[in-house]
């Protein structure tokens, strides 16, 4: 009796293991290999036969993190597989750019939160699948706090060569940098691609530049006497005005748009598309994906996601900053078939608390339930 061996199992380009997926499963299969699976648990996502060695499907992942079992079939029947674990479902349509246009009814609800919150503030929403927006002082200016650090994360990684291995150093300062908002971490990074904080805060400034962002100035690193941040009708374009500038003297700074464009891009450029793949190649689609699947880990809950966070098959992945004056979050909430970039910062000499997270909070809910009905 001859026993056949098995053909090599395939080699995996989408999904890698810690990324966010949008649902392409694509890599080369052995020579003579005649159908390609794709499963989550029990679940058969895909099975299609293959002409060529190279495949690419699209499926629809559960929503949340899992592992995809990639399964090819040969002419004799023998089986091979690949399993790409912690994989994070975006469960959201293919990202490609959109014209932002003003959503009237959300526009309407977005103005009330905002002349309801008591002291300075700004908001920025856009569904990503359409363009629909709204948006109250989006370009006035404000103490950025840890909110820079995502900016800090593209550069590095637009400067990197290659995704960074689990347990790489920038890996690691990634991940220190944006799951606990570490301070030191962020330094480390900027000293990582720039030599020094000084450094490192110059190219930032050059990378915002370079996307068209003008708001922004990184000024340096982060101090480390700090702790950081605890744990449909269209109606003309998204209002980009200034509606009530707050007085705070100088620092690092920037705006709702500047913040939600940013998060905006790194999304766009997750499918090669967007302002970042034309303007830092070195920021690949690989790097986006990644960098997206390190904000949903963000341990700092109670803001975007206080109320949206309860709802079934919703995600938000954020990076906040806060100072004693100046409090805010900047995400992208995902939904079954969309998702909303929400931006909400505010502003009290006097010092905040937990109304602006509530307002964070009243924003995103407003987005959903808006956008997904």
């Amino acid at each position: 009796m001859v026993i056949t061996a098995p053909p090599p199992p395939p080699a995996i380009e989408q999904p890698a293991p810690a990324e966010l997926s949008f649902g392409v499963v694509s890599g080369t299969a052995a020579a003579g290999t005649t159908r390609v699976i794709v499963r989550v648990g029990t679940r058969k996502l895909a099975d299609r036969p293959l002409r060529h060695r190279h495949f690419q499907l699209q499926v629809v992942l559960p929503p949340g993190e899992t592992k995809v079992e990639v399964v090819t079939v040969a002419r004799n029947g023998r089986r091979s597989s690949v399993t790409v674990q912690h994989v994070l479902g975006a469960s959201a349509p293919l990202p490609r750019p959109h014209t932002p246009h003003s959503d009237p009814l959300l526009a309407r609800e977005i103005r009330k939160l905002a002349q309801s919150f008591g002291s300075t503030c700004a908001i920025y929403v856009e569904n990503l699948a359409t363009g629909d927006g709204a948006a109250w002082n989006a370009r006035a200016t404000f103490p950025a706090a840890s909110t820079l650090k995502l900016a800090i994360a593209v550069t590095a990684l637009a400067r990197t060569e290659g995704t960074p291995r689990t347990g790489s150093t920038l890996d690691s300062l990634l991940r220190q940098m944006l799951t606990y908002s570490d301070n030191s971490a962020a330094n480390g990074t900027e000293r990582y691609f720039g030599g020094s904080t000084s450094g490192g805060s110059a190219l930032v400034n050059s990378m915002m530049r370079s996307i068209g962002l003008v708001d922004t100035e990184m000024y340096g690193g982060y101090s480390l006497n700090s702790f950081g941040d605890p744990p449909r009708t269209l109606a003309g374009p998204i209002p980009l005005r200034v509606d009530s500038q707050p007085s705070w003297g100088y620092g690092k700074k920037t705006s709702a748009y500047d913040l939600a464009s940013l998060l905006r891009a790194v999304w766009l450029a997750g499918g090669g598309k967007g302002p970042l793949s034309t303007a830092q190649p070195g920021f690949s689609p690989a790097d986006a994906r990644y960098l997206l699947y390190l904000l949903v880990h963000v341990r700092d809950p109670g803001k975007l996601d206080r109320e949206v966070g309860r709802l079934p098959g919703v995600r938000v992945l954020h990076k906040a900053g806060w100072i004693n004056d100046a409090r805010h979050d900047n995400g992208i909430v995902l939904w079954r078939g969309g998702a909303a970039v929400v931006t909400v910062m505010t502003y009290r000499a006097a010092g905040l608390g937990v109304s602006s997270d509530v307002l964070a909070g009243r924003v995103a809910e407003a987005a959903v339930r808006r956008f997904r009905g």
